[in-house]
């Protein structure tokens, strides 16, 4: 018998049964994707780096269109959500094939109060990822420190 590590971090359940529901309850080929929500809706992958003069942000979303994206910057409180409808019909003699797909998020991100430059966010979105340009304000920026001389 081996040891099988499950997406919430133990290893073997106590309750055998809770291994059985573990198992029929997964994406069949997706077994390691933690990135679902509590609705089991999926939520696209955040990276955020932060150096001396702003934050980078990448948001990976594959397949959308710059204008699917909505950006609002609400005091210290970045949001950036999307929402993306398909639907594709064909007509032929006897029948009408619909399909449709819906596709939505919502990510918010809480920024650091009095530190972001709010007229000068840039966003752009290429190959699938949304990069956000979030400068900081002079007075968050790293100060050279002063030497102050002893009298």
């Amino acid at each position: 018998m081996s040891i099988v590590k499950r997406n919430n971090g133990s290893l073997l359940p106590a309750n055998p049964r809770a291994l059985f529901d573990d198992f029929f309850s997964r994406e069949l080929f997706n077994w390691g994707n933690n990135n679902f929500s509590s609705t089991l809706t999926t939520l696209p992958s955040v990276n955020i780096r932060e150096n001396e003069d702003n934050f980078q942000v990448e948001l990976a979303a594959p397949g959308m269109e710059k204008q699917d994206f909505e950006i609002t910057l609400e005091g210290n409180m970045l949001t950036i959500s999307s929402s993306r409808k398909n639907q594709k019909e064909e007509k032929e003699d006897n029948y009408i094939r619909r399909e449709f797909s819906y596709q939505a998020f919502r990510r918010s991100i809480e920024l650091a109060e009095n530190v972001v430059d709010n007229e000068n966010i840039e966003a752009r979105y290429e190959n699938g990822v949304l990069k956000l340009t979030i400068p900081k304000s002079e007075k968050a920026k790293k100060q050279v420190p002063r030497m102050i001389e002893v009298q």
